[in-house]
């Protein structure tokens, strides 16, 4: 028996579309941290990234690349394997994530330009200083850090374990 009546989730409030985003943005706590990522296959180390981000502040907003945007960044024609709105509801549905926010760009530029966080995260396999990310969010007194990449998780290693 299927109970209809059972409202829809709660995580789905943490969805944002791009033209209610300041609105969104003016009732979280700071200091407002912010990351981005295709985030195509949820796993371990992207919680785990994910939770210590968080921690860096009182709010954490994903700009997660949108289907197009993803496929600009050389992965493979039949990537991401989990469409844009699947990708957005999982991570909304982690207790770290305040919002999520897609972007169609091949960078979030200028997503960062209209979110102006405080702290701008990426994992420990990006060098800070190289990322226009990190001279934008400087530019209004932020600041950029990396986060420790956890070794033998990775999307891309579990799509050729699976295709294998």
């Amino acid at each position: 028996m299927i109970d209809s009546a059972l409202p829809p989730p709660a995580f789905l409030t943490k969805l944002c579309r791009r033209d209610e985003l300041a609105r969104r943005l003016a009732h979280l706590p700071r200091p407002l941290v912010f990351t981005n990522g295709v985030f195509d296959i949820l796993h371990r180390g992207h919680v785990s990234y994910l939770a210590q981000a968080r921690a860096l502040g009182a709010s954490l907003v994903i700009g997660l690349n949108s289907d197009t945007s993803a496929r600009t960044l050389g992965k493979g024609p039949d990537r991401p394997l989990n469409a844009e709105a699947d990708r957005a509801c999982v991570l909304a549905a982690l207790d770290s994530v305040s919002l999520v926010v897609l972007f169609d760009e091949s960078t979030p530029c200028e997503l960062l330009k209209d979110v102006r966080p405080d702290l701008y995260v990426k994992g420990g396999d990006y060098d800070m200083e190289t990322l226009e990310e990190t001279r934008l969010v400087r530019q209004w007194g932020g600041t950029s850090r990396s986060i420790a990449f956890v070794d033998g998780y990775s999307t891309t290693a579990l799509v050729r374990r699976i295709r294998a």
